[in-house]
This record gives structure tokens, sequence and C-alpha cells, in this order.
């Protein structure tokens, strides 16, 4: 089944798609904020004084980013907020004391508060200190929007929705800079060191891979302006994350969860996922954004990061739904009873759906709930998640529907969380309580993959260079049902109608894929396939080509992945290639079995994995080995594609595609022509009819079923050899089966 993200047009809006089926949206986000003020919203207590706030800076025209909410700054007694933060070209820092009712209390401690900390937070950042002054001024500013008569003869600025304009127009910036903004607005988000990678990183030669590495990775260190909204936009309510592998979905997570934590200590907040090595990635992250805002680590009794199914055996193997059927006192079912009972591929959905008709008014266990992976659940497990929450229901989902494994896409949000009196219960139009905070968020930039690896991905995974096979129209695998969702992975048209049943070609864009991505190495070598006779060649080959990456090349060990695309096969496959690797010195871990399965990555050893856990994860260069696996022409082949694309999205830099013989070479052909393009995606777009036989022919199957249809081929087979040799006659069959066997065959020539 082709993925299903929300198609939309053409048009933008301060570099967000204008949502096709979201008119509303797109209003509210291009003229509720002024174009050239960016409304960060965070959370905080003061919601009436937030909002009069934002309407007077609009009214003023002010420039630049208004952050509410944000930053949270450590302090000797415990993590501390600002109410407001105005970033802006024009005024410097002004921090907003928002006041909401007549009473100014204490303001000017409050203001000295804010100022001190916020300056000792900045006066850290070298780029914004001269001779020890910022270079930046800090203002502080009490807004009380319920008084009409100011504060008077007092040293300290006291404002009023009367007097706003005139007093803003007074703290202004003596000698504006530019570049001094960008810095002060980046230091201010504060998320360059919590992005780094794990360690440190040591190269002796500027040209090595780990040098060019160094390079690529300090250039994606701070977040883009959509992401830094992301984490900090708070909705009442479930907010959706859409994007591609490598748009910062997962830290975007987790830094929402830890801001979370931050803002609100007492909630209880679940940060959860399917493929258990994230574990370890979701703590670091969560852990140093913690210490960076607040001094402390997160109380861990409060912030949760756990499995979604989990297991007995202590609070470190616990999952959500473990912790539904205690809760509710029902019997627990691990997998292998799930699978008993449903089958392995319906096993999770089985087990949500009977715990939701167990237990009609479930206990509310969380008051935020976020999900990372979430293509990969059933829908049960999110409306699970939805009904153990707290009201208002504050769940956030993180997906991308371009890899899930099974093919199966998330229906719309009022399929997964159901309607009362025929109104949905979920909703991602706008909430007047929300104002003006989206609820739907799509991040279309890509900073994991360069444009080569991106499109090689894309190429092969829907078959768009695959010759058509004998007794087909074309060789698509799979396609988009809707042709504008091209443009929300962020390709354009370069040439043609990206439209059903035309020619079209598909190119990325700068904006959606920086070039810096791979400007570091040349293209034959950012993505490579190559094809080999035996087995013991490709091992052979991938141990030497590593050997070279950890020491001429300068990268670490947990710069590198292996995946075996087939999970059934990896252990047997992978164990190849880890004894060439071993010959020559080079320790390595089949990841979750050689490893705790929380743990992917290990500082002195390779990572080999099947496709399944490599999932959410990433490496500087990643070998894709036996790609051969993928180059089947039978049933499923729309789940194997999505296999090798998910493999070769893990890399952040350079990709190695190996495999045996004619099906790796025919696989390395469609390759080629992608490379001979130019890295851009010409075909012709199917029709609706052939979109509907696409599926068909390539839908997943279990084996069950694929067994199945194989012994009902063979019987048709032995029909017609029975019909041409005589054994069997025309007149032996019954009226009623030929007739509706012509019927058939007649609408598929038609």
């Amino acid at each position: 089944m082709a993925p299903s993200l929300r198609p939309r047009t053409r048009g933008r809006c301060h570099g967000l798609p204008r949502q096709a089926t979201n008119q509303r949206a797109y209003r509210i986000d291009c003229h509720m904020d002024n174009p050239a003020l960016t409304v960060v919203r965070g959370t905080n207590s003061k919601p009436v004084a937030t909002e009069a706030l934002v309407a007077s800076l609009q009214s003023a025209g002010v420039p630049g980013q208004l952050l509410i909410g944000y930053p949270i700054i450590a302090a000797p007694d415990g993590s501390y907020a600002i109410d407001a933060l105005l970033v802006s070209p024009e005024h410097g820092l002004i921090c907003f004391d928002l006041v909401e009712g007549p009473e100014l209390g204490d303001f000017a401690a409050r203001q000295d508060d804010a100022y001190t900390k916020l300056q000792s937070r900045l006066l850290a950042h070298r780029e914004l200190v001269a001779r020890r002054n910022l270079l930046v001024p800090i203002n502080t500013v009490t807004y009380v929007p319920a008084l009409t008569v100011p504060d008077q003869g007092n040293e300290y600025v006291v404002l009023t929705r009367d007097t706003f304009p005139s007093g803003l127009a007074n703290l202004t910036w003596p000698n504006p800079s530019p570049d001094v903004y960008e810095r002060a607005l980046s230091a201010i988000q504060s998320i360059t060191a919590i992005r780094r990678p794990r360690g440190a990183r040591h190269v002796a030669n500027p040209e090595s891979r780990g040098a060019r590495l160094q390079s690529i990775e300090d250039s994606i260190s701070t977040l883009d302006r959509l992401q830094s909204k992301a984490v900090i936009e708070t909705v009442n309510g479930v907010q959706r994350i859409r994007g591609l592998a490598g748009s910062g979905k997962t830290i975007v997570l987790a830094l929402k969860a830890a801001y979370l934590h931050s803002q609100h200590p007492d909630w209880r907040i679940a940060v959860t996922f399917n493929t258990r090595s994230l574990k370890a990635h979701f703590t670091r992250l969560i852990n140093n954004f913690s210490v960076e805002q607040t001094g402390d680590e997160p109380d861990w009794d409060r912030l949760r990061i756990l499995n979604s199914w989990g297991a007995p055996g202590g609070s470190s193997r616990d999952g959500i739904y473990h912790e539904f059927c205690l809760a509710h006192g029902l019997d627990y079912r691990d997998f292998n009873a799930a699978r008993s009972a449903y089958g392995r591929e319906d096993a999770f959905q089985g087990v949500c759906t009977e715990a939701l008709a167990a237990v009609p008014e479930p206990k509310q266990l969380y008051d935020v709930i976020l999900v990372d992976e979430a293509q990969d659940f059933p829908p049960e497990f999110l409306r699970l998640c939805y009904e153990i929450l707290v009201p208002p229901k504050r769940l956030v989902y993180a997906y991308d529907e371009l890899q899930n494994l099974t093919s199966a896409g998330l229906p719309p949000a009022d399929e997964i969380f159901g309607s009362t009196n025929g109104t949905p219960r979920v909703s991602f139009e706008p909430s007047d309580y929300d104002v003006g905070a989206r609820r739907d968020i799509i991040l279309e930039k890509c900073y994991r993959n360069s444009r080569p690896v991106l499109v090689t991905a894309h190429g092969l995974g829907f078959g768009i260079y695959r010759p058509a096979p004998a007794d087909g129209r074309t060789g698509l695998v799979q396609m988009f049902a809707q042709p504008e969702l091209w443009h929300d992975i962020g390709y354009a048209v370069k040439d043609g109608y990206l439209a059903l049943g035309q020619d079209v070609t598909l190119a990325r864009t700068p904006e959606t894929s920086p070039l810096f991505l791979e400007s570091h190495s040349p293209l034959d070598d950012l993505v490579l396939f190559r094809t080999f006779e035996t087995e013991a060649d490709q091992a052979k080959w991938v141990a030497e080509q590593i050997e070279n990456d950890v020491t001429v090349g300068e990268l670490r060990y947990d710069d590198i992945v292996i995946i075996n695309t087939n999970p059934i096969s990896a252990r047997a496959k992978l164990g190849r290639v880890r004894k060439a690797l071993l010959d020559r010195g080079i320790s390595s871990h089949l990841a979750g079995v050689d490893t705790n399965p929380d743990v992917f990555f290990e500082v002195d050893s390779i990572t080999c994995t099947g496709i399944h856990r490599a999932k959410g994860n990433e490496a500087a260069m990643v070998y894709v080995i036996n790609g051969d696996e993928c180059h089947a022409s039978a049933a499923n082949l729309s789940r194997v594609r999505n296999r090798l694309f998910t493999a070769i999205t893990r890399s952040k830099a350079w990709v190695r595609v190996t495999g045996i013989g004619g099906k790796m070479e025919a696989l390395n052909s469609e390759y080629r022509r992608i490379r001979e393009s130019h890295f851009e995606l010409a075909f012709r777009y199917p029709t609706k009819r052939e979109l509907e036989e696409l599926t068909i022919v390539h839908r997943d199957m279990s084996a069950a079923e694929e067994k199945e249809v194989l012994e009902r081929r063979r019987a048709l087979s032995r029909l017609v050899t029975d019909l041409k040799e005589g054994r069997i006659y025309p007149e032996d069959l019954d009226d009623a089966d030929l007739a509706a066997l012509r019927d058939l065959i007649s609408r598929t020539v038609e």
C-alpha cells in the first residue's frame, strides 16, 4: 500500500506547507502572527496576559521571535522560566514579566531576577561577549494589560495596553547587528550542545572521513526555526509531527518531553517507541536538555522512557501496554502468547484491542504521552495511549508513513480515536484554546540524508526505474495515491505535470536537501553499489572497507552500521561479515542479541543489525548487505522495497549497498539509471486503476496468505494443463464457475 500523507498545494507561508484540507490552519499561521514576528508558543501560567502581549507586539509591527515560556534557566533554587522573551533585530532582548490581574506585586524583584539570570546565561557564550560586555542589550518590562494607568515614577518599566507602543519605542538596540541577532537567538535556543554526537571526535587528517563528518555534524547541530517551534509549541489535546526520516522528529519529540517536564515537574510524562534501541538515545537527549536548561537531571519517576509493549521485571522493562494491564487487573500477554492468539503480524493490535474492550473507562495514568515511530504501531495502541491520559488528553505522536514496514498507513484521526455523538474526539484543526499553536506539524527539511542518498532511497523504494515485468505495464512497486504528496516530502516539479496518468520529472530543492550534506564528498563516494559472485567475496570486501574507514578514514566504530534488510536471515547473513571483521581484529556485535535490547551502539564495536532494530537509528557510514534480497518480483515487494528504503536512509553521509549475483546486478542497474538521471525521478504517474493494481500485485501478505496464494496458483496451473491435454473437458466444469471466470478475465483485460 502506498503511503498516505495529507495532500497540499504549492502555496507557502513562513516556510510551511499550505494544507489543502486545512485552510483554517493556513490562515491562522499566515495572518494571526505578524509576518515579521514569529511567535513560539510554549506554556506559562498567564494565558490572558500572554495573548494581550502577542496582540500588542503584532499591532506595533515588531520583528523577531517571541518565545513564550522559554528559555528555562538553571538557578540555585531550581529552574526558572521566563514568562516571555522577545529576541528582536531592532530591540535586542526584552524579558516580559507578565501580570494577569491589576496587582503588580514585587515586580522590581521579578525584573531583576529575570535580568540577572538571562545575563548570566548569555555571558557563557563567547560569541556574544566583547570585553566582558554583552553585544546585545537586555531590557526587562512588566506588562499589565489589566491596568489602564501604569505605575509612575519608577525606574523599572511597567507598560499597559495603552502605553505599550510608546514604551517599547524607547527600548531600542543602539548598534544593531544582524549577525549578533542570529547568534543571540541560537544561544537562547540552547540546542547546539544537546544535539552533539556521542563523545569527542579526534581527527589528524583534515581530509579524512572523520574530519568531513565533524564538519557535517557542526552544521546540523542547531535546530532550524521550524524544529525549534515544534519543540516548544504546546497544545491542549492531540498533536502530530510528520516528516521524512532525518527531519528531526525523534529529536523534537525528546526535547519536547524534556521541555514539558521542566515546565511542569509535577506532570507524569511518558515517552514511548517501538524500537527498543531508541531508549538510550532518548535518555541522552532528554538528560542533556534538562541539565542544560535547569541544571538538574530529570526526575525519571515523573518522566518515564518506556517501550510500547513492555514486560514484567521492574521499571527498566516496563511498557505502556504492560502498565495498562497492571493498572486494570488484566491478564498480560507477552509476544508469544499474543502471536498464538492473533498471529505474528497482528499480535500487538490484538492485545491492544483486547485490553481496550475489557476496560470501558480506563484509569488516567499520565498527563502527557509522546509516541515516536507511530507508523509502526496499530491504531489501537494510539487509542490506548489516548484513553489513559488526563484531560485535555495531551498526546503527541510523530511518524513517517513512508517507513512503515507493514505498509499499513495510519488512518484518519476520527478512525483512531473515535467520535462522540457524531463529532470526532480528535481534530487537527486549531482550537481556540491553542491560540495559534499548531496541532499538525510537518518537518520538511531532511538533515540526515543528502540529496543523492534520499533520491536513491525513494527511487528504489518506489521502483521508479525498475523495468516493467513481461506481464505488466509498469515497473513501479508503489506510489502515492495523491500526487501532491511529493511536495510534502520536499520535491519540486522540474518537468511535466504532477498528476495521474502524466509524465513528470521530480527533483529535490536546496531548501529541503541542504547542499552541505553532499558537497563534502564526490557523488560516487556518497552512494556506492557493488555486486559480488559469492557471500564470501561480499564479506571480505565489506571488512576491508570498514578496516580502512576506522584507520585511514578516522571514523569511530560507532559511526558505522551494517544492515541486513531481511529480518529472518539477518543473524546468519551477518555472521559471515562479522567473521571477516574479526579476522582483521575488528570487534562487532549483533544489536539486541549480543547486547542489552536497549543498546544499539557500542564504543569499540561495529554495530550489525536487522532492519527492525535499525529503524530510528542513524550512522555516518551504512553498509546494506545482501541487497539482492530486495529484488524479488513476488508478493510483498512493497514491504521488501520499504525495508531497502529504510536501510539506506539510516545514512548521515555515506552508504554502500552490496549483494550477490543477478538480482543484485538488476538492483544495481536501477541505481545506475538514478545516477544517470542526475538524481532526479522521471516517470509516468499511474492512473487511478493502475494504482489499484499496484496495491493488489505488490500487496503485503502474511506467510500463510502467501502460501495459500501459491497453492491456488499451482492448482489453476494444473487445471489449465489438464484442459490443454484433454484430461479434463470444459463440459466437466460447473457452468456458473465458467461464467464467473469469463467475467473476471474480461474485466481484467479491460
